[in-house]
């Protein structure tokens, strides 16, 4: 049976509507053709991420969400998320957004990126955006 699963790390985070959330990033999913295995969201602190992008990417900066992809089949989803808590909250005020409205976008930026889209040009960053806000407008919660 498909799962998604929540957990916290070095931070006292407690992800809201997890019923909701959930049904909407299954629905995704399966709208787009993919077949769910598990998805791992793991919310955490800067400094946890920040040594997590260091271990296994080498890199030496602040994100705000690292998707590690485990699908062994290219219509699955499978995978480890790590999501900061504290970047979300900087992004949020720093954009002007509501800190959950910014939450759901980075979580579903992640789900996107198992599914093939891209954000390393800015024409992939614009329609990564736009995808972002079409799955957005399909979630139905209010904050």
């Amino acid at each position: 049976m498909p799962k998604i699963h929540y957990f916290s790390e070095e931070t006292d985070f407690t992800l809201k509507k997890k019923k909701a959330l959930t049904a909407w990033i299954k629905g995704v999913i399966t709208a787009h053709g993919y077949q769910l295995i598990n998805i791992n969201f793991v919310f955490c602190s800067d400094p946890y991420l920040l040594s997590i992008n260091q271990q296994y990417l080498d890199h030496d900066t602040l994100t705000d969400i690292i998707t590690f992809d485990h699908s062994t089949e290219s219509d699955t989803i499978a995978s480890d998320i790590y999501i900061s808590i504290d970047r979300v909250a900087e992004n949020a005020n720093d954009y002007q957004e509501d800190f959950d409205q910014e939450l759901h976008r980075v979580m579903i930026h992640g789900v996107l990126h198992l599914m093939g889209w891209s954000d390393k040009t800015t024409d992939e960053q614009r329609r990564m955006k736009e995808k972002e806000d079409a799955c957005l407008s399909l979630l139905g919660i209010s904050n």
